[in-house]
């Protein structure tokens, strides 16, 4: 009888690693039967979602209130699907509130079922308690940096390291190709606009980055405005975005981040894509207020970008909440749009960054499948 696998992802980002995940469990064991709750990405490596998760990309403690009802429906939806398959492993993927309710509900009716979670909570920069929380409710942890290993080990957890996820999936962009097809010089300097990939980012960050990127624009001649538009939240950066930017599909994304002269970007996975391609960056991010101050008394790391975390220093610069303004994001970005030395040196130094995170090794996705595996064996 084949060995079954549940994979849970709640929105997109997590949709993403689990169909890489899918992927790389299918080419280690053929006979696997994989299933799972989903998006769009697993659906195309043949995981049909059993419960819907439409809506479930929630952020901050008001969005979370009012979304509470929906957030619990599909939990009891998909801790239902779980059990009805009956699988030997459950991966929990990254959305910690909505991974652990599952977790819970699952251990509590079938406790004979393994569960693993793919990317764990950010215990190294906010409440280091949920290690033993999580330690608790899951038989083993995959997570992305070694030094998140030693929050577990009092409580017993075993955990497999596999680096960021955002390098495993690499593919080199081809900039040229993007600048021909949007009729964009050698010459022109294009600023990238990533607003996010949430609909709580997109209204809190977009505006911002959008004045910041068109007050630098007023200033220059030769500036050109680019957005990459992402599956789902396409038509909120499309209804925010400035007539005289350029609009480009997901499927270009990695030729608009080779393509660009600086990005300004929403702190997420995309910093390390964009880093990844060679393009320097200036990040900023706002939570609503509430949240806000409830982050402040449990904050305990000094940067919200992985590299810079990596680094341990501000190799790109970020602007956070009260220190995210317009003002600020154009001023960082205004010398790496006009001195090549300084836009090569932030290269440089992300380039570094990027090999403290693991660049150049096994990928995140075929670390995780052999956890995955190692776990279902035992």
């Amino acid at each position: 009888m084949s060995k079954r696998i549940f994979l849970v992802a709640a929105e997109s980002s997590g949709d993403t690693l689990g169909a890489d995940l899918a992927r790389a469990l299918k080419e280690r064991d053929a006979s696997l039967e994989l299933m799972g709750v989903g998006g769009a990405r697993m659906a195309e490596e043949g995981i049909e979602s059993r419960a819907d998760i439409s809506g479930l990309a929630v952020l901050g403690f008001i969005d979370g209130l009012l979304a509470y009802d929906r957030v619990k429906r599909a939990v009891a939806t998909t801790v239902a699907a779980v059990l009805a398959a009956k699988p030997d492993v459950v991966v929990l993927i990254d959305s910690w509130g909505f991974t652990l309710r599952v977790a819970l509900g699952v251990r509590a009716a079938a406790p004979e079922i393994k569960l693993v979670k793919y990317i764990g909570p950010q215990v190294w920069a906010t409440r280091p308690g949920r290690a033993k929380t999580l330690a608790a409710a899951v038989d083993h942890l995959i997570c992305i940096h070694d030094f998140e290993v030693p929050f577990y080990e009092p409580f017993g957890l075993p955990c497999t390291v596999c680096g960021h996820p955002a390098l495993g999936r690499f593919k080199p962009g081809d900039g040229a190709a993007l600048r021909a097809r949007q009729g964009f010089s050698r010459k022109d300097k294009v600023i990238l606009v990533l607003p996010g990939s949430r609909p709580a980012e997109i209204r809190r960050i977009g505006p911002t980055l959008w004045r910041a990127a068109e007050m630098l624009d007023a200033e220059r001649a030769d500036v050109r405005l680019l957005v990459v538009a992402a599956g789902p939240v396409r038509e909120a950066v499309v209804a925010q975005t400035p007539p005289a930017a350029r609009i480009v599909d997901e499927r270009e994304k990695e030729d608009a981040f080779a393509a660009a002269t600086v990005a300004l970007a929403a702190s997420g996975t995309v910093t390390t894509e964009v880093a990844l391609q060679g393009t320097p960056l200036v990040i900023g991010y706002k939570l609503g207020w509430i949240t806000w101050a409830l982050m402040r008394m449990v904050l305990k790391a000094k940067y919200a970008t992985l590299m810079n975390v990596a680094a341990d220093a501000e190799v790109a610069p970020e602007f956070l909440q009260t220190r995210f303004t317009a003002h600020n994001i154009a001023r960082a970005a205004a010398p790496l749009l006009d001195d090549e030395d300084v836009r090569e040196d932030q290269v440089r130094k992300q380039d570094d960054a990027l090999a403290l995170m693991g660049r150049g090794g096994t990928s995140a996705a075929e670390i995780a499948a052999d956890a995955v595996l190692g776990v279902l064996r035992a």
